[in-house]
């Protein structure tokens, strides 16, 4: 049995949703998900759809140019057909903060993230016992402001020869330079240690309790040229008092940093995630 997951956006018109299901029936599909949207205010329709296919011969290929003749163009769609059965390859990039790595490698190993990790990308040594111990090859790349350049193009050659799918960033305390994230637009996902956009910097929680604040948060989006910017995944919250320490704060934000960034690995991987003008529109 062959699976796909298709994402569509384009101007909504009538009839697309009949148009496209009738398409797949012709074509021998069950379809078994099926979720849309249409924003209003720009008039723009999004879908993501799953089908199964259990005719002989079906070929991934030849069904992506039949939709590309018979409804893509005439729709003037922006689409993209998945495989099921072939899982994202995800590089992580770290630093020295262990927390949220440990956690996707536990839910990585226990069988709950459906991709594979080819490898491991850190500016210190710090954590290589944690890679070693997943068994996962672990790559120590120093990155100064004399080194950078010859530090990315090591990355790069690296996500290259394994052809990564897309990158997770652990809490790497790197800037992200244009050309990688030309290179895998909307494919850098990061977890930052806030609820943006408010306290955004590198103390967040300090900020946060001069202002006694009651929420604390974290926030995973795409990562983009303009800092702390990019399209947010998923955002999670916790709530405090004055009775909380700053170190209790830094132990809440790390939970939430950890559930929340996994749960957009999760979104990605899963293709529920659509991008359109730096917001996204999330798939159940």
């Amino acid at each position: 049995m062959n699976k796909i997951t298709i994402l569509i956006h384009c101007k909504d018109r009538r009839n697309i949703i009949a148009t496209i299901t009738n398409f797949i029936a012709e074509k021998g599909g069950n379809i078994v998900y099926i979720d849309q949207h249409v924003d209003r205010e720009q008039n723009i329709f999004f879908m993501r759809l799953e089908s199964e296919f259990i005719v002989d011969g079906f070929s991934t290929d030849i069904f992506k140019e039949a939709f590309e003749t018979h409804l893509a163009t005439k729709f003037e769609m922006k689409w993209r057909i998945y495989s099921t059965a072939i899982k994202p390859k995800m590089a992580l990039f770290v630093s020295k903060y262990d927390h949220c790595l440990y956690d996707l490698l536990g839910r990585y190993n226990s069988g709950e993230l459906n991709l594979e990790i080819p490898f491991i990308i850190s500016n210190h040594n710090d954590l290589k016992p944690i890679a070693d111990s997943f068994n996962i090859p672990f790559y120590h790349i120093p990155v100064t402001k004399d080194t950078k350049v010859e530090a990315e193009n090591k990355q790069l050659e690296l996500l290259e020869k394994h052809q990564i799918n897309f990158i997770v960033l652990a809490r790497y305390m790197q800037i992200i330079s244009e050309k990688l994230i030309k290179k895998y637009p909307n494919k850098i996902i990061n977890i930052h240690h806030s609820f943006l956009p408010a306290f955004v910097g590198a103390k967040p929680y300090h900020s946060a309790y001069k202002r006694g604040v009651k929420i604390i948060g974290a926030t995973s989006h795409y990562v983009t040229e303009e800092l702390d910017a990019g399209p947010i995944i998923d955002q999670g919250v916790a709530r405090v008092s004055h009775t909380h320490s700053i170190e209790d704060l830094i132990a809440k934000g790390r939970d939430l940093e950890k559930i929340v960034l996994a749960n957009a690995v999760k979104l990605h991987t899963n293709r529920k995630v659509m991008v359109f003008n730096n917001k996204t529109v999330i798939f159940s």
